[in-house]
């Protein structure tokens, strides 16, 4: 053996001295991006022997961290270029995480995060989805399991506290972000949780007890979501009390603001007016805080959540934050901890390609608001949803359409993508009706829609209409007719109220076969056209902007 491999052999023998995190970020050359690599310690850091690595370690390049980095990288600096860029998707998780969240893209952290498998039953059942868009759950549960007592509720299996629904345009150019109160009564629908036991429905609960109560899930909090805002969720994460305290730790203090003296005895908040940085316990404090601010329930705490929000996003994205290698580090390893996802993206390969998805939302495009709602006259101490605005903004939300630009978007925003007009209702052509043969699928998910259709379809004339096998369900309505026969078919169009686009001539139809209807979701009634998307939000809705840094706490 040479008098190197006895030098390596030596330092592999010794103890290691703790090593900087940043020290092992390298430039990969081949996509550009830093990746960790366990290899790339100092030269004065010795390695030891490993279970996985018996053998020596080969020794890194020589020099400081910015020339071993441009060593890896060919000689060129663009360490703090590539850094911005493979940062970005950190901001763009603390979005999807609500209270604080990072992504650390390789598989050093796996391990970190705890997943759910969400049973959400057939997928004909749910909401139609909107092509492109996102829709994250976000939920902020009031565990107290192992926190002791100065929390309250000792041991507590913890609710849906806090509920956010993050919506991301399918041009990643805006976001709105629905608050959903704690308080609200809704219909909890029958769930199976990610054991397998099936919860009954209730008609009417609080909307925080569709997680932990009867042993209902994440999942349960989803379809419940669902079922009242008729919007398509694609994924949910969950933190709790300690996700706050650990990520507002993590990067250094969030500035938050109140506009007057705050004495919390509840959740321990004691604040002065005026502007202060908070992490850790007096982080959690703030986000808990109701009693001491506005009329001292749920709807007034909500702005202060928001409000924190919106400061740990800018926090997140501020050079401050993405030039430091070690907070990002800590960061992401405090985010990886806190949070649990649905199992489809438990793996931070896919956290980070949906954070990098993400990163482009600048924070002026960014709304948060609530769920409009009304005091509930069974009960001055809940809430129900005020049924005509609510409406209105789940339309406009499932639709894709964005609050910040209904408001006013700045100039320099990117412009959202026109929604064409619909296509108008075609005018029925002279034809028989009851000389039409249709078959009617129903491939709505509402179980009896054919059979309705039919009946409707017979009081207009068409009386060799006939329910078909119910076919698999799909967004939009089709109508299948053989050549020679479109007059049929647009008259068939025409007195469902659906546009001349839906007829379509079809090579796999004979002569004598009739004309083939397959109901879609956007089917209502016949004669009866979708109802149009609302165009603008309901009057005098709350909101907060998350570019704001001039919302405080009253």
């Amino acid at each position: 053996m040479n008098s190197g491999h006895r030098h390596r052999a030596d330092l592999a023998d010794q103890t290691p001295r703790e090593v900087d995190p940043a020290d092992q970020w390298v430039l990969d050359p081949a996509t550009g991006e830093f990746r960790l690599d366990l290899d790339a310690v100092p030269a004065q850091v010795p390695r030891p022997r490993t279970a996985e690595n018996p053998r020596r370690v080969a020794e890194p390049p020589s020099g400081s961290r910015a020339d071993r980095r441009r060593q890896v990288s060919g000689g060129k600096p663009r360490g703090r270029r590539r850094a911005l860029k493979w940062t970005a998707g950190v901001g763009a998780l603390v979005l999807v995480a609500g209270c604080g969240g990072a992504y650390y893209a390789y598989q050093h952290f796996n391990g970190n995060l705890s997943s759910v498998e969400v049973k959400l039953g057939s997928e004909a059942e749910r909401p139609k989805a909107a092509t492109g868009a996102l829709n994250i759950l976000v939920i902020g549960t009031d565990s107290r399991k192992g926190l002791g007592r100065e929390y309250g509720d000792e041991g507590s299996e913890g609710h849906a506290d806090t509920t956010l629904l993050f919506h991301i345009s399918k041009d990643r150019s805006n976001a709105t972000v629905l608050s959903i109160p704690r308080d609200l009564m809704v219909p909890i629908p029958e769930c199976e949780n990610a054991a397998g036991k099936k919860i009954p429905a209730e008609s009417r609960a609080m909307f925080n007890t569709s997680l932990g109560q009867n042993g209902r899930d994440p999942g349960c909090t989803w379809k419940t979501v669902e079922k009242m805002t008729d919007i398509h969720i694609d994924h949910f994460v969950m933190v709790d009390f300690e996700a706050v305290k650990t990520l507002s730790t993590a990067v250094g203090g969030v500035e938050v603001c109140a506009a007057k003296d705050i004495n919390d005895k509840d959740s321990h908040l004691k604040m002065s007016k005026g502007r202060h940085v908070v992490q850790g316990e007096e982080a959690l404090a703030f986000v808990r805080t109701r009693h001491a601010v506005g009329l001292g329930g749920d709807l007034t705490r909500i702005p202060l959540q928001q409000q924190f929000i919106s400061s740990m996003i800018r926090k997140i994205k501020s050079s401050d934050t993405l030039t430091s290698p070690t907070k990002l580090w800590n960061l992401a390893d405090a985010a990886t901890k806190a949070l649990t996802v649905d199992s489809a993206i438990k793996s931070v390969d896919k956290l980070k390609d949906l954070a990098l998805d993400l990163s482009g939302v600048n924070t002026q495009n960014i709304t948060f608001t609530t769920v409009p709602v009304l005091d509930d006259p069974k009960d001055e101490n809940r809430l129900v949803l005020n049924d005509k605005d609510a409406a209105q903004l789940f339309a406009m939300v499932a639709a894709d359409r964005s609050l910040t630009q209904v408001a006013g978007a700045p100039a320099e925003a990117p412009a959202a993508t026109p929604t064409a007009a619909p296509a108008p209702v075609p005018a029925a052509p002279q034809v028989d009706a009851a000389a039409v043969k249709v078959t009617v699928r129903n491939g709505t998910g509402t179980t009896g829609q054919a059979g309705k259709a039919v009946t409707a379809l017979e009081g207009k004339g068409f009386t060799q209409a006939a329910s078909g096998k119910d076919a698999t369900a799909v967004a939009t309505s089709t109508i299948g007719y053989p050549r020679g026969r479109s007059d049929q078919a647009l008259a068939l169009a025409a007195a469902l109220g659906l546009p001349a686009e839906t007829a379509k001539e079809s090579s796999t139809l004979g002569a004598k076969d009739p004309l083939q209807l397959v109901l879609g979701k956007d089917y209502t009634a016949v004669g009866k056209p979708a109802a149009p998307v609302p165009t603008e939000a309901p009057k005098d809705l709350q909101r907060v902007q998350a570019d704001d840094a001039n919302v405080c706490a009253k």
